[in-house]
């Protein structure tokens, strides 16, 4: 007999949270379980990325404080079987990735199991199954940070993943939570298509790929789902942009480009400044413009993975880099020019089992959480379906 399992799959880079702790925390809580009540999943998982902030060493205390809040939300209530792992341990750098994962399981869904990577087999899932530290040794989740030679011209970095194996009915599924490296200059970004940084994530997202594809463990349909760090082809957009315009770059003594200026050729204004860490772009609305569609073209670094994952349509604008001011919830920061960074992507063999053909069958949402709300600088990203399963 088919059956269904209505599942809810968010990713949020939380950074900014724990950096203006307080501030936006309670909204942007309110936002997510808003999210929970519309939707009435019986299978949830959360993946943070940035927990603790930048300010990691000062904050951490602070997530605890945060992922307590979510667990003992009246909206979880009723989920009486609770996953949750947070990796904290700052003090082992080597192994450091500030990633958190939290899986709540309704009590109306009796059939789910989760893999033991350890004795490799599929066990019962217990009513609270918590560990926040260095999560070395513990079974049910595989985490590993990315070899350091994987950009050998950067600061090394909290970056890596996290993965964990579940059976729902007999549906088997990898939930992979990932956090690629960013752009650390808006200046080299803009020298090359595709960009050393977008090189780099390519790099770290086939490393990751082959490791849940090996055969250590069964490999298993997934979903990974983080902050990618995708850009847009930087390159390419600002000569998009600049076509109407002078360009003017800007040299140091010892020649490094410091700034690039776009001029209009009439009346000289100032259409696009780009620095290190600055990307101010005068006519703004066009990235959230019929949700900056107009830009998806641009946006490139997952078509290197098509052979291999899958993403539903995006209709939302891009998910970062948000003000974090409060009464600014859907202005964007001119730090970066805005990217689709925070992403849901699934292998190919979910595509069967999570869309309906039938008339009336719910439908799959791709969507931002807090579309209109201060939710720091990157908006959360959910993926809502009904995962079809044979009852035994």
């Amino acid at each position: 007999m088919e059956t269904h399992t209505d599942v809810l799959l968010v990713t949020a880079n939380v950074g900014s949270l724990f950096d203006n702790v307080g501030e936006i925390q309670n909204e942007w809580l309110q936002e997510l379980y808003k999210t929970i009540r519309t939707y009435q999943p019986q299978f949830i998982a959360l993946h943070f990325q940035e927990v603790g902030g930048k300010e990691y060493m000062v904050n951490m205390g602070h997530a605890e404080e945060f992922f307590w809040s979510i667990e003992s939300s009246e909206e979880l209530k009723d989920f009486d079987r609770r996953c949750i792992y947070v990796d904290n341990q700052f003090q082992a750098e080597e192994r450091f990735t500030a990633l958190g994962s939290m899986y709540f399981i309704h009590k109306s869904l009796k059939n789910i199991r989760q893999y033991d990577f350890s004795v490799k087999d599929f066990k019962a899932v217990p009513g609270l199954d918590k560990y926040v530290g260095s999560l070395d040794g513990v079974a049910s989740v595989e985490k590993e940070k990315f070899p350091k030679n994987f950009w050998p011209d950067f600061k090394w970095s909290r970056k890596g993943f996290m993965r964990t194996r579940w059976i729902i009915h007999d549906r088997g599924l990898d939930l992979v939570n990932i956090h690629l490296f960013h752009d650390a200059s808006n200046l080299v970004a803009c020298n090359s298509s595709p960009s050393i940084y977008s090189a780099n994530r390519k790099n770290a997202l086939r490393h990751v790929i082959n490791r849940i594809s090996d055969n250590c463990h069964t490999p298993m349909p997934y979903f990974l789902f983080g902050d990618f760090n995708f850009r847009l082809d930087t390159q390419n957009l600002v000569q998009h942009l600049s076509t109407s315009a002078e360009v003017q770059t800007i040299k140091d003594g010892s020649n490094e480009v410091q700034k690039i200026i776009c001029e209009e050729k009439a009346g000289r204004q100032v259409l696009l400044l780009i620095e290190d860490k600055l990307f101010a772009y005068l006519h703004q609305a066009v990235f959230r413009e019929d949700n900056g569609k107009a830009l998806l073209k641009y946006d490139k670094e997952v078509t290197a993975f098509h052979d291999v994952v899958r993403e539903e349509e995006i209709q939302f604008p891009p998910s970062y880099p948000y003000s974090e001011e409060y009464t600014k919830p859907t202005q964007y920061m001119s730090t970066r020019c805005p990217a689709w960074c925070d992403r849901i992507l699934m292998s190919h063999s979910v595509q069967q089992f999570i869309h309906g053909g039938a008339d009336g069958e719910r439908s799959v949402i791709y969507d931002t959480v807090g579309p209109n709300v201060c939710m720091g600088d990157h908006k959360p990203v959910f993926l809502f379906f009904a995962l079809k399963t044979n009852e035994h």
